[in-house]
């Protein structure tokens, strides 16, 4: 009989959602993670009476329905309690010349903001907007997720083009190029800089399509409770399966004999073996670090050293005693008066106002949270070479941005009960994700067209989840890369893929 013990290395989305689908086929798992409780970068944390988020933006496809509802069940998540409805995607401010837009569900009001005057702009804006519409009535929960590639097949794949018949004229062409390549066509400044920031510049029009088209159709939410309780919820259903967690345990090496991994050793050199070892931790620390480059290809280098990470951010939250009633929750916002990181210039501040649920903050007050990408480099060199100045750095970037924060909210800076301020180096420290790069690779047209196995060449009994074998990353991807490696289990021991006795159609 097959030895059917899995270590798993990460208690983050993707190594809880791998522990519960190989518990529910019988399989023996335990976690191992780095730090003292689950979610990775799904994250929250308290500062006194607030509870800051570090994680999850928002989720998709929780509704009865949706492709995807069956996922948040499987997994112990009650979307009903947990998750409340986005009702509109932020609002855009430029400081410099005080133009404002907003972002409903009610796409229309894209194009009436910006107001387009030249023929150009009215097009492309225009253009935006069908096919987002478009998107709209397309449930796209399982677009490239229903299997792992090694078990997709030329079959699966058509059956998923099949799908997605409806929209693929907006997967190609124009619509395959960078965001930032697109808006460069748009004449008026202001609708540039609102249509480039619409998600992330490097990503394709389709992807922004994608996200638009989410939020037209009432399939983006918004957790109420947080990052940490949605992990919790998940690692909860993990232990009711039989499943076993060990936090503060930070894995060495992934141990190998014969080319087949057999176990792990963690960094107090304790030893453990498994018939599998799962890896749903960061992938450069993985292939080059657990296992010492030896079980690479040449696809796999160059990607590590040639694909863009996603940019890592600060994130300044603010505990305020204060509300702001009738904000939206994303707030995106063009300085015009410069702050500086490193002598930089800081392009653009995302503000997250926690203002939909009562669970970050007592009550009358807020949460007010500012995100600014920034640079792996400058922040761990800081924090190496001088914590003091690594601390002054911290404390100066809170007070230019709390200065940027009084021009749109005044009397804020004497409200403020709590600062907190995460770098680069933060993230790194609770989740080792490689130069803090949050979301792994940066979800470029390459990066998202690219289909990455679960495994590695020449070794065995090992296999991989999380974001850096779903490029782009995001809650939903994660999920699904954890059921990916049961499915690669299944299929490996000749034993179906089921859930709850019932086997699944997909």
């Amino acid at each position: 009989m097959a030895d059917r013990s899995v270590i798993i290395i990460g208690a983050g989305l993707a190594g809880l959602a791998a522990g519960v689908y190989c518990q529910m086929q019988g399989y023996d798992t335990r976690i191992f993670e780095h730090h003292n409780k689950p979610g990775g970068v799904a994250a929250t944390w308290k500062r006194k009476d607030y509870t800051i988020e570090g994680g999850i933006h928002f989720v998709m496809g929780y509704k009865p329905g949706d492709a995807t509802y069956q996922l948040y069940r499987d997994l112990g998540i009650d979307p009903g309690a947990s998750i409340v409805d986005m009702t509109d995607y932020g609002r855009f401010i430029d400081e410099a010349t005080g133009r404002v837009v907003s972002i409903t569900k009610d796409l229309t009001s894209l194009v009436d903001g910006l107001n387009p005057q030249h023929p150009g702009d009215a097009r492309l804006i225009g253009d935006l907007v069908k096919g987002s519409k478009a998107m709209a009535h397309c449930d796209l929960g399982l677009m490239g997720l229903a299997k792992p590639p090694e078990l997709m097949g030329r079959l699966g794949r058509v059956k998923e083009m099949w799908e997605m018949r409806r929209v693929l004229k907006y997967m190609g062409g124009k619509y395959a190029r960078p965001v930032e390549e697109y808006a460069q066509e748009i004449a008026d400044p202001f609708a540039r800089q609102v249509i480039r920031n619409l998600f992330l510049p490097e990503v394709p029009v389709w992807f922004v399509l994608m996200v638009l088209g989410l939020i037209a159709g009432g399939k983006l939410g918004l957790l109420t409770q947080g990052s940490l309780a949605f992990a919790r919820a998940i690692a909860t259903r993990y232990q009711e399966l039989g499943g076993e967690v060990t936090y503060r345990a930070t894995v060495q090496e992934i141990l190998v004999d014969k080319d087949q991994a057999v176990g792990v050793r963690l960094a107090d050199g304790r030893e453990y073996r498994a018939g599998t070892v799962v890896s749903a931790a960061d992938g450069h620390s993985t292939i080059f670090g657990m296992l010492g480059g030896r079980y690479t290809s040449a696809k796999i280098r160059e990607r590590y050293a040639a694909w863009p990470l996603v940019h890592p951010f600060m994130m300044l939250s603010f505990g305020v005693a204060r509300e702001f009633p009738g904000e939206p929750h994303f707030i995106t916002i063009i300085p015009g008066r410069p702050i500086y990181i490193n002598q930089k210039r800081v392009p653009g501040m995302l503000i997250r106002i926690f203002n939909y649920t009562p669970a970050f903050a007592p009550q009358g007050k807020s949460v007010v949270q500012v995100e600014i990408e920034t640079e792996w480099d400058y922040w761990a060199g800081l924090r190496e070479e001088s914590p003091s100045r690594y601390q002054a750095e911290k404390k100066r970037l809170a007070a230019a941005v709390l200065d940027r924060l009084e021009a749109h909210y005044p009397g804020i800076s004497g409200q403020v009960e709590v600062t907190d301020v995460a770098t680069p180096y933060t993230t790194w420290r609770y989740t080792r994700n490689h130069r803090g790069a949050w979301e792994g690779w940066l979800p470029t047209p390459r990066a998202l067209m690219t289909p990455i196995e679960r495994t590695l060449p020449g070794l065995q009994h090992f296999y991989m989840a999380g974001q850096w074998v779903m490029p782009g990353g995001g809650v939903i991807p994660c999920l699904y890369s954890g059921r990916h490696v049961a499915q690669l289990l299944c299929r490996r021991d000749g034993k179906q893929f089921g859930v709850r006795g019932g086997i699944l159609s997909i």
